[in-house]
């Protein structure tokens, strides 16, 4: 054998010795990072079967930051400082015993502060969300604060832009925020455009290289606006012309909630937390938390939730709101990709007689993620779960309501990376007369539903079934 020979041999075993050490280290991290064990397994066996496409998905989508911190305790104190005095003062949040534990799970986990004496305005199509989105802009008169995963080159788009620009010249401070991968498309001159009028203009987690790793997998799922610190606006719908026109197959079918009153104080926290992720500086004044009077008698709740932290704050409230159910709790969501606390939860709940209602697209946006979410639907209805599949468009709406009594509208849909990966923001509402209005939405939306029937499920192609159980081996990764 030739030295060549000897040296190239030499060189194939230490690579191969590197390169299996690293796949077996990184194995070795993902399992002491005590994860939950069905995620586990999923990055195991992409790691142990495509190990180099394994290996390079974990280092940009795997590694996990919970053990971080966005902001300090002490950052987090100054900007709460004004909405927890106003928090303080109030009776009423007092009197909900019903609700008490939950409002005070998520005040203790998430921070998030209860107020009475809002009014809110439900809105279940793009073109009256952005009709009232635009008059409230045009009545600002300070500052205006707007945050959205999508915010498309398209007529829908500019017109927003447009208006901003026209309020930026009467003098109102305007900070845009939006998600660098959700944008990944549109032209750095849709933006530039705003920067040049004095509108700030940041992007979430910026995704370039040599920074590329594992922030492309935590994006900004929030969708707020937030007007002078006294009205805003959260919930399922993004600035793209889809959202108003839908699609050649059907429509747009989205829920979004206009919020006046102390509530609109959680927004900003949350808007404010986020700038200054990305620009470091904390915006802390009391004018962005401005005296304001009672609105109306809607108490709510604004949690947060995102990958940083202890807790899956949302996640876990939700999973506390189902299994306390005592009737019936009702869904929407585009995808149902269900942790398995929350797979048992809703399960559990059937089970015991409560009547537990899923509605998700007929046909959905994502091939992979809707073949995944399918393959959850027949144990779910083993356990006793209606599933109410739209047929008038593209169900995009993240709306949930119990009893008569709890209901929630926001950005986070029912899957594992709203719960564990990205930034959401829900409002929850503890006020009878909201849950009966938008149980009445989930019931109209019904009539435009098929009832999935286990004997016509099971009826379906091998090959439907084999794909729904191999994509849903990945679903803790999609």
């Amino acid at each position: 054998m030739t030295d060549i020979a000897v040296f190239n041999e030499i060189c194939t075993v230490a690579f191969n010795v590197i390169y299996f050490s690293v796949i077996l280290t990184t194995i070795f991290v993902v399992i002491l990072d005590n994860r939950n064990p069905v995620k586990t397994m999923a990055w195991i066996l992409v790691l142990f079967f495509l190990p180099v496409i394994g290996l390079i998905f974990y280092f940009f989508f795997g590694r996990s930051t919970r053990k971080e911190r966005l902001i300090s305790r002490r950052g987090y104190t100054r900007l709460s400082k004004r909405p927890m005095a106003e928090y303080q003062q109030q009776a009423a949040i007092r009197e909900l015993p019903d609700q008490s534990r939950l409002m005070s799970f998520f005040n203790r986990v998430n921070g998030a502060l209860a107020f009475g004496g809002n009014d809110i305005t439900v809105y279940t199509d793009g073109y009256a969300m952005l009709k009232g989105l635009l008059r409230e802009i045009s009545h600002a008169q300070k500052h205006i604060h707007i945050q959205f995963y999508i915010f498309e080159d398209d007529p829908v788009g500019r017109l927003l832009r447009d208006a901003l620009i026209d309020k930026a010249r009467e003098g109102v401070k305007i900070r845009v925020l939006y998600d660098d991968v959700g944008c990944w498309k549109v032209d750095h001159a849709f933006f530039e455009q705003m920067l040049f009028e004095g509108i700030e203009v940041q992007s979430f987690l910026k995704v370039r290289f040599p920074r590329f790793t594992s922030k492309v997998n935590y994006r900004n799922h929030r969708k707020l606006a937030i007007i002078d610190g006294k009205v805003g606006f959260v919930g399922g719908m993004n600035i793209a012309e889809r959202y108003i026109r839908g699609f050649d197959w059907g429509i747009w079918r989205d829920t979004h909630v206009r919020i006046s009153g102390k509530a609109v104080y959680g927004l900003q926290t949350s808007f404010l937390t986020d700038w200054y992720l990305v620009d470091r500086t904390l915006f802390t004044s009391a004018e962005f938390f401005p005296k304001i009077e009672p609105q109306g008698d809607v108490v709510a709740q604004i949690v947060t939730s995102d990958p940083v932290g202890d807790w899956r704050d949302i996640m876990q409230g939700l999973t506390m709101a189902i299994c306390s159910a005592r009737r019936y709790f009702y869904i929407q969501t585009p995808y149902l990709l269900p942790t398995e606390t929350i797979n048992q939860a809703l399960q559990t709940a059937a089970l015991a007689g409560v009547d537990v209602r899923i509605m998700m697209p007929k046909r959905a946006d994502a091939w992979l993620i809707h073949k995944g979410s399918l393959s959850y639907l027949e144990e779910l209805m083993k356990a006793g779960v209606k599933i109410y599949l739209y047929k008038k468009g593209f169900l995009h709406s993240k709306l949930m309501v119990c009893d008569d009594e709890l209901s929630t509208i926001g950005s986070t849909n029912m899957d594992f990376r709203s719960f564990e990966h990205n930034f959401e923001a829900n409002a929850f509402f503890y006020h009878r007369e909201t849950a009966l209005a938008l149980k009445e939405i989930f019931l109209t939306d019904q009539r435009d539903c098929m009832l999935l029937s286990k004997n016509l499920w099971d009826k379906r192609s091998w090959k439907s079934k084999v794909t729904e159980s191999v994509v849903r081996l990945l679903s803790p990764l999609l």
